[in-house]
């Protein structure tokens, strides 16, 4: 099992424990994380926006065009903002802590 420190907005912490493999967005919902996920993991919107703590960001593989298309629309963006859906865990990213936005916006392009 994985360990994801999740940061909420008001500043709390809140840790999930995940399977390796399982989607950054699934393991949020989970925990009880306000991110919605309205697209379902197909990049066509950006209510899943998470900030990647500075110290786990390099670790993460670069974003997709797609993606940074998508954070283009997000609330809030900062340089290590990503698409919790697009963030697969792995044993490397063991610990990983992300902050959930204040400040969600469905930008969804229909």
């Amino acid at each position: 099992m994985l360990n994801v420190l999740f940061v909420t907005a008001e500043g709390s912490k809140v840790t999930a424990q995940a399977e390796p493999g399982a989607r950054l967005l699934e393991v949020a919902q989970g925990a009880g994380m306000p991110l919605e996920g309205t697209c379902e993991g197909q990049m066509a919107c950006s209510t899943c926006h998470v900030i990647v703590a500075p110290d786990w960001f390099d670790k993460l593989p670069p974003a997709s065009m797609e993606e940074e298309d998508m954070l283009d629309l997000a609330a809030d963006v900062t340089r290590t903002s990503r698409l919790s859906c697009q963030i697969e865990l792995t044993e490397a990213l063991d610990g990983i802590e992300v902050q959930i936005p204040g400040v969600s916006r469905d930008m969804q392009i229909g």
